[in-house]
């Protein structure tokens, strides 16, 4: 039987229809969203230096959405950050000033939480033409509280205007500024099963940092549920003229180890691999010739390629001076 289609401006009602009913429940759903966040918990304010604040905070639960946080000195916004973000260095501030910060977040729809607490900073003096700067910590250890968690401790620095600050660094990246009268904190938000080198540094009012001090290995437990760890125990690297020699235990991981993805200054540089016949038992031992420069600086890590297929956690990161 042949039918005749309909016009097209027979379908055109319908259409409208389903588009305006599509439309009103897009604009119901977008509407049902106007609860703020939650504010944002932890707020901490420390003095960097005379003209600089560090102010930090925990990061929101994911349940609550949130894509964002404004920071505000009294009622001034200062700086807006992605949801990332959960630490920020407000510059340009007075010496021997008292500042108050707090924090606010934002969602996807735009909401905004009540303020945090406010916390409460005061800049130090400034020290005129001051370029030195203070000693490194003597010390630094460091243990698991947890999969996810960690306390660093470190040993006083001196310097001849005053330390300001102790900042925590984990491969390379500032992670927590403490005040100068601190000698620990409380590290949270790592992974678990993974081994974690972390280094201390200490800052004065004109924002001299020192060198670093000696670097803590914290290796977090695996959380619950999880198998054994993953990350290459013990590494070593030990600089000799034109070689840095490797060492380290394969993780256990049910089966021969063969291959190591090498990262020298946070950048993946090679891969080491062990033929059939090859792979050691116990420690594992490789050579580098490197071609730079004596005094070039390294810092190393690696991870093992697991059973199925993928990286392993990195083992705890080394530093080394090349030789010549």
């Amino acid at each position: 039987m042949h039918r005749t289609a309909p016009a097209p401006s027979a379908l055109r009602p319908a259409a409208a229809c389903l588009a305006s009913a599509a439309l009103l429940a897009l604009a119901a759903c977008g509407a049902s969203d106007t609860e703020p966040p939650a504010a944002p918990a932890g707020l901490t304010a420390q003095a960097g230096s005379a003209t600089s604040v560090h102010v930090m905070w925990n990061a929101a639960p994911e349940r609550d959405g949130v894509t964002g946080y404004r920071v505000f000195q009294a009622d001034r916004l200062v700086r807006e950050l992605p949801a990332d973000k959960t630490m920020v260095d407000v510059t340009g501030l007075a010496p021997q000033t008292g500042y108050d910060f707090t924090v606010r977040a934002v969602d996807a729809a735009g909401n905004l939480s009540e303020a945090a607490p406010a916390a409460r900073a005061t800049t130090p003096a400034a020290a005129a033409e001051d370029r030195t700067a203070p000693t490194a910590p003597a010390t630094t250890t460091g243990r698991a509280t947890g999969p996810r968690a960690a306390w660093v401790s470190w040993s006083a620095a001196t310097d001849d205007t005053g330390v300001t600050a102790y900042d925590v660094y984990q491969g390379g990246v500032r992670i927590h500024t403490a005040g100068p009268a601190e000698r620990g904190t409380a590290l949270t938000g790592l992974r678990p099963d993974t081994v974690y080198t972390f280094t201390v540094r200490a800052r004065d009012g004109a924002d001299n940092s020192s060198a670093d001090g000696p670097g803590a290995d914290v290796t977090t437990p695996p959380a619950t549920g999880e198998g054994p760890g993953t990350a290459p125990a013990g590494f070593e690297a030990t600089a000799s003229p034109g070689a840095v020699t490797l060492a380290w235990t394969a993780p256990e991981t049910g089966r021969e180890t063969t291959e190591y993805e090498l990262h020298v200054n946070g950048r993946p540089t090679t891969v080491i691999q062990f033929g059939a016949g090859a792979v050691p038992s116990g420690r594992a031992e490789h050579r580098l010739t490197v071609t730079e420069p004596a005094g070039t600086v390294w810092t190393l890590k690696l991870r093992a390629r697991l059973p199925d297929g993928t990286w392993g956690s990195f083992s705890a990161e080394r530093r080394v001076t090349l030789t010549g």
